[in-house]
């Protein structure tokens, strides 16, 4: 018998760190746009910190959908865990404060979470696919915010 949803789910949840590497899609018109960014896992919510003039800030400012993907590999096989999800700019100081000071890299690249040219992405509206190494089948369920 396999695993049930709340299992699929944990081991989803284990699976992110706080802190890595995913690739990100974005839209820039009808073209996708994919890149390697930092993604934050904090208390479950995605974050994504970038500079307000990049490519992926004004692409993400105009089209809000997004998707990120995490390659998985084991000796079984390989795997991923596909997410997709609507970005947001937080603007909340407070929030703002609370999930800067959790980005170890935002004080190497700005002055800190209150600088203009800092965007704080939440994805929201999670939708989530994963594909465990070595099967066949993914299993796909939604995140509420």
């Amino acid at each position: 018998m396999g695993a049930s949803i709340a299992e699929i789910q944990q081991e989803v949840w284990n699976l992110l760190k706080a802190s890595q590497c995913v690739y990100l899609a974005t839209a820039e018109g009808d073209q996708p746009r994919v890149r390697p960014v930092t993604l934050l896992d904090i208390d479950r919510k995605f974050w994504i910190a970038t500079g307000r003039r990049s490519a992926k800030a004004r692409q993400m400012l105009r089209n809000p959908n997004v998707e990120f993907c995490l390659p998985l590999s084991e000796t079984c096989g390989t795997g991923y865990l596909r997410v997709a999800g609507i970005s947001a700019a937080e603007t909340d100081p407070e929030t703002r404060k609370k999930i800067g000071a959790q980005i170890p890299f935002l004080s190497e690249y700005w002055s800190g979470p209150d600088d203009p040219n800092v965007v704080l992405f939440r994805i929201t509206r999670v939708e989530i696919e994963y594909l465990k190494p070595g099967e066949m089948t993914a299993v796909t369920f939604l995140v509420q915010p």
